[in-house]
């Protein structure tokens, strides 16, 4: 694959044999496949960064089944981890 990213950081691929070429615009960079990697975390990090506080702490506790599981289960290790996980996201992003 050749990979390329426009001005506004787009990414596209194609196909090494040339027949796709003709789809390549002049104002495409061609760029390596760490480049795609890194421009697609950096994409990532700006779309957590741009989240509420309250948004990032939600994508952060652990899910609800896994406490229910364990009362269920009468797993005390098990609830007591998730209260933990609950916690250390509490701890991390503190009401505002």
């Amino acid at each position: 694959m050749k990979y390329y990213k426009d001005s506004s950081n787009n990414l596209y691929a194609f196909n090494d044999d040339g027949s796709q070429d003709h789809l390549i615009k002049d104002t495409y960079v061609l760029i390596t496949q760490q480049d795609i990697i890194d421009i697609n975390a950096a994409k990532q990090q700006a779309a957590f960064d741009a989240l509420t506080y309250a948004e990032k702490r939600a994508t952060e506790y652990p899910d609800f089944k896994d406490y229910l599981d364990g009362i269920v289960k009468g797993d005390e290790a098990q609830v007591q981890a998730y209260i933990d996980a609950c916690k250390a996201v509490k701890a991390k992003y503190p009401k505002q």
